[in-house]
């Protein structure tokens, strides 16, 4: 089933593979981690709270390098933390986040499924729920078939742990001292951590201590921001059951500048089309700058690294064909080749004024509601474009708005009927956000 075509790389040894592609980031024992991964087949994981009903672009490099390990004959743990999500990741965060309910994270963790479902081979044979006692090992139902993916859910042997056993079990191997040193709760100290999220390490290194123990799990991935929770499974792993195991964090997507990729206007570039479209996500991907072309077409594509170097080797116009390039097959990777062919014709009639205009996003508005005309700030803030009227004004005086390919220059200009052509309408804010208004008759 495997996406990424054999020639991704001249190595052989996964380690090598992703170093070559600038994954890796931080490991905790670099040689015996990429001798292990050149002899053995093991199985690792990832975790992935289901804080919401989709998974975003930051999540997605978590998937590709799934992907890469189940390439080279791993077995990819899927962890979706049902029971972690009840408490919340402190990790990279400045405020505590919205407690949820039990039944919406659960609900989010089989939808986030259907992602996964599209990139990795699972063993639909394999299941394993865990014991609710820190004391005693849990049952798979078989051993995972080769280079198959799995799933778990933490829920399932969190959510009923007897709070004394597990605190005189698990937590008498942590020490506060050390815990209040690690990044991910230091930044959190001087405007509030609350004891809930204090929880969170103890929980996310039991998990790797539990896979461990139970299903041979021999190590853990993740972002960066999760070194401190990881270093942590690795040493509770140790004490409790005096199993070697190791961990792994990975590069996460920002630009030249140090800053998270993958923010829109409206929020997270999200995998459901429902929430980011595919002509959207296209968009995002051929809008990005010159200087994150390399970086994006390393850790997003399967092209080979000849080809990756020579694109992003291209300079003024011309790097706009790495920039189609990149934004075709990450676009073709998440929504399929269809999808990724009509964004790149939207996106090219939007631009160059070819290919098919009913690929560009679109609003519907009534007739009705321009008899009388509509003024230009009220349209772009119903239509999607800005957030507010003042947002609408200061892009206008900054020269920021195109409407039918020409610039607004009149924050209070009147839209009528007679600006429409057929019913339709091109709105244009900056270089990158395009919206089609349509007419219906009501």
């Amino acid at each position: 089933m495997s996406l990424i075509p054999d020639n991704v790389s001249k190595f052989d040894n996964v380690f090598d593979v992703l170093k070559e592609r600038g994954f890796i980031e931080q490991t905790t024992h670099d040689e015996e981690i990429r001798e292990m991964l050149g002899k053995e087949k093991i199985l690792f994981y990832i975790g992935f709270d289901p804080t919401a009903d989709s998974l975003h672009v930051g999540h997605f490099i978590q998937i590709i390098i799934m992907m890469y390990m189940q390439k080279y004959g791993h077995n990819p743990i899927v962890l979706i933390g049902g029971g972690t999500t009840l408490v919340g990741d402190p990790s990279g965060r400045t405020d505590m986040r919205q407690m949820m309910d039990k039944d919406t994270i659960l609900k989010n963790g089989e939808l986030f499924k259907n992602h996964f479902n599209k990139f990795l081979d699972f063993d639909e044979g394999f299941s394993y729920t865990g014991t609710d006692s820190p004391v005693m090992e849990g049952k798979a139902t078989k051993k995972p078939d080769p280079e198959k993916a799995i799933y778990v859910n933490n829920y399932t042997w969190l959510s009923d742990l007897n709070y004394v056993e597990f605190i005189r079990e698990i937590g008498k191997h942590f020490s506060v001292n050390n815990m209040l040193r690690a990044e991910c709760f230091k930044q959190r100290l001087e405007k509030g951590l609350s004891f809930l999220e204090f929880n969170y390490m103890l929980m996310q290194s039991y998990d790797f201590m539990v896979m461990a123990r139970d299903i041979d799990c021999k190590m853990q991935c993740g972002g960066n921001d999760q070194w401190s929770n990881i270093i942590s499974g690795v040493d509770l792993t140790r004490r409790h059951t005096g199993k070697q195991v190791y961990g792994m964090t990975f590069s996460l997507l920002t630009t030249s500048e140090g800053v998270k990729m993958g923010k829109t206007q409206k929020g997270a570039l999200w995998l459901d089309p429902n929430r980011t479209t595919p002509y959207e996500f296209y968009q995002y991907w051929r809008n990005v700058d010159d200087a994150d072309v390399n970086k994006c077409l390393r850790m997003l594509t399967f092209l080979p690294m000849e080809e990756v170097n020579a694109l992003s080797a291209l300079k003024d116009e011309e790097i706009n064909r790495a920039k189609e390039m990149l934004a075709f097959e990450v676009t073709k990777l998440v929504h399929g080749e269809k999808e990724a062919t009509k964004a790149q014709e939207g996106a090219r009639a939007a631009f160059k004024g070819e290919g098919d205009l009913s690929n560009i996003p679109k609003v519907t508005m009534n007739k009705a509601s321009f008899t009388e005309g509509m003024g230009i700030v009220t349209l772009i803030k119903e239509a999607g474009l800005v957030q507010s009227n003042s947002e609408g004004f200061r892009t206008i005086e900054q020269g920021g708005l195109m409407m039918n390919g020409e610039k607004v220059e009149n924050s209070k200009l009147t839209v009528t009927l007679s600006d429409f052509k057929d019913n339709r309408l091109m709105l244009q804010k900056g270089k990158k956000t395009f919206k089609i208004v349509e007419l219906n008759s009501n």
